[in-house]
C-alpha cells in the first residue's frame, strides 16, 4: 500500500515491488549481486530498489495504535556517594499507614464488652499489617543492599562486570530462606546510574574461566552482544568464531551455549545478520 502511494516515475519502484513480491524473504540472507544476479538486474537497479524499500515504514499501524504505554514504578533508588553505593526505598511509591487514633480511643472507653473486643480484635489485626509491610519493607532493603555490595563491578563497569549469584548466596549471607529472597525480589525494580533493573536480573548462573574463576551468564550474554556489535556487517561472526573468540579472554563456553544466549539476547545468527550494502 505504501509503495502505492508513490509516484510511477520514482527511481527503483519497479524493482521495489518485485523485491517485495518475490524476494524479500532473502534480503537477510542473500548478497547484493547474488540478488541482482537472482533478479537479473544490475546491482545499481538493484540498490535503488532496496533503497526505495528502506524508506518504508515497517509498523504503519502505529500511527494509529490506541495503545498505552504501561510505566515502571522502581521501589528502589540507587545514587552514588563517596565510597560507595546507597540504595533506599523510593519515598514516592510508599503508602505510609497508621491507626486512627479515634478507634484507638474507643477501644480503651467503650462500655460495650462486645464492642470493645471486636475494636481491639481489628486494632490488633491492623498493628498486624502495618508491621508486616515494614518487615517487608526492611527485607527489600537487606537484600537491595547485599545485591548492590556484590554486584558493585557491575555498577561501576557494565554487564560484562557482572558475577554470578543465586539465591542461596544470598540466603546464607543474610540468614533468610531462599524462598524469602525470592519473594523479595519479585517484580522488584531499582532505578541506578545506569538505568532501570528489576532485582532477579541480578541472578544468573556461572560458567568456569581457563584460570580457575567463574563467570557469570549475563556478563557472557553481554560479550556476546559487544563482539556482534562490533563484528563486519558483510563477514558476521558465526557461533564457533564467537566461541573461540570468548574462549581467548579465557572463558570455557560450548558453542551451543554461546548459540543459546546469541538467541536469549534476540540475535539471529550470522546468516541472517548479514548486511547487504545500499548505497
Amino acid at each position: 500500500m505504501q509503495l502505492d502511494m508513490h509516484s510511477e516515475d520514482v527511481e527503483g519502484l519497479s524493482v521495489a515491488r518485485t523485491i517485495l513480491d518475490r524476494y524479500l524473504d532473502l534480503l537477510p540472507k542473500t548478497d547484493l549481486p547474488g540478488l541482482a544476479k537472482r533478479m537479473r538486474k544490475s546491482t545499481g537497479e538493484v540498490e535503488s530498489g532496496l533503497a526505495v524499500l528502506k524508506s518504508l515504514n515497517p509498523k504503519p499501524g502505529y500511527d494509529w495504535s490506541a495503545e498505552t504505554t504501561d510505566y515502571i514504578i522502581p521501589d528502589l533508588v540507587m545514587t552514588r556517594i563517596q565510597g560507595g553505593w546507597v540504595v533506599s526505598l523510593n519515598s514516592s511509591n510508599q503508602t505510609r499507614l497508621r491507626i486512627n487514633p479515634e478507634y484507638v480511643s474507643l477501644a480503651k472507653d467503650s462500655g460495650e464488652p462486645k464492642t470493645k473486643e471486636y475494636l481491639r480484635s481489628h486494632l490488633q489485626e491492623a498493628r498486624w499489617f502495618i508491621r508486616s509491610l515494614e518487615s517487608r519493607n526492611d527485607t527489600l532493603l537487606r537484600v537491595a543492599r547485599a545485591i548492590i555490595e556484590y554486584q558493585a563491578d557491575f555498577f561501576d563497569q557494565g554487564p560484562e562486570a557482572m558475577r554470578p549469584l543465586i539465591l542461596r548466596d544470598l540466603a546464607e549471607k543474610l540468614e533468610l530462606h531462599e524462598s524469602t529472597i525470592s519473594r523479595a525480589t519479585s517484580n522488584k525494580y531499582l532505578m541506578s546510574p545506569r538505568g532501570m533493573f528489576e532485582l532477579k536480573y541480578f541472578f544468573s548462573s556461572q560458567l568456569s574461566t581457563t584460570a580457575g574463576g567463574e563467570a557469570s551468564s549475563t556478563a557472557i550474554r553481554a560479550l556476546i552482544s559487544r563482539l556482534i556489535k562490533h563484528e563486519n556487517p558483510i563477514k558476521p561472526l558465526s557461533d564457533n568464531q564467537l566461541t573461540r573468540r570468548i574462549e581467548e579472554q579465557g572463558i570455557k563456553v560450548a558453542r551451543r551455549t554461546v548459540a543459546k544466549y546469541r538467541e536469549l539476547e534476540g540475535i539471529p545468527p550470522s546468516s541472517e545478520r548479514r548486511r547487504i550494502s545500499v548505497a
